[in-house]
């Protein structure tokens, strides 16, 4: 049995259907962890490294999981195919700015409607807005900290009508701004702190454009905190 750390946990609480694809899957313990405990039926693991897709091939194997468990080499949501009938999508451990763009260009692969389940590292606020423009509506978010790293995990599922975000809603979380818990404070206490510093050490003469971006960042996050 595999056991998963609690950020990916956390994650694999949210997997809904009978088919699951784990994208940027590195060892493929989130989708061999899923079939072992009857949370999904089948599962395709996709990874775009070498090294870590040999690895999730030598997992599945090891866990005799290979006839539920296809291990494929590709970019991004590149690896799904028509015929998958995927359920839900994780893509987990990767920036925002990043996740977002592999959703951008793979927006294709969505036809089935997917649930969309996104565990950023930095810059949630890029997958909100790529998830509003795809009609994708939040229904649920997480922080947590893990090893002095804080993240958040995005859940949401397809809507034909979605509400667009503001800005707070975009930065922060919708359903994060709902429960502001200590380590929501923690995070953008830590981010303002953060700009505090970058801010003592600009010119004003020579980086006025820098220095307003990062006055307006610490005034949105003194609005929230």
């Amino acid at each position: 049995m595999i056991t998963l750390n609690q950020r990916l946990k956390k994650v694999s609480t949210y997997i809904q259907g009978d088919c699951l694809a784990d994208i940027g899957s590195d060892h493929a313990y989130l989708p061999i962890f899923a079939i072992e405990n009857n949370l999904t039926q089948k599962a395709i693991a996709g990874e775009v490294i070498k090294g870590p897709f040999e690895a999730s091939k030598r997992n599945v194997i090891d866990q005799q999981l290979n006839s539920v468990i296809d291990v494929r080499f590709g970019d991004g949501l590149s690896v799904i195919q028509n015929s998958d009938d995927i359920s839900s999508i994780t893509i987990c451990g990767m920036g925002g700015p990043l996740i977002a763009k592999i959703l951008d260009e793979g927006s294709e692969k969505l036809t089935n409607q997917p649930r969309l389940i996104l565990q950023s590292n930095i810059q949630s606020g890029a997958i909100r807005k790529q998830l509003v423009k795809m009609n994708y509506n939040i229904i649920a978010e997480d922080i947590l900290e893990e090893k002095g790293h804080i993240y958040e995990i995005i859940v949401a599922d397809y809507l034909e009508d979605v509400e667009p975000l503001s800005s707070q809603a975009l930065k922060f979380g919708p359903e994060l701004l709902k429960n502001k818990n200590n380590l929501f404070f923690k995070k953008w206490e830590r981010e303002c702190d953060a700009l505090y510093k970058i801010q003592q050490n600009l010119n004003p003469q020579h980086h006025a454009e820098r220095l307003n971006e990062i006055n307006n960042e610490i005034n949105l996050i003194n609005e929230v905190i």
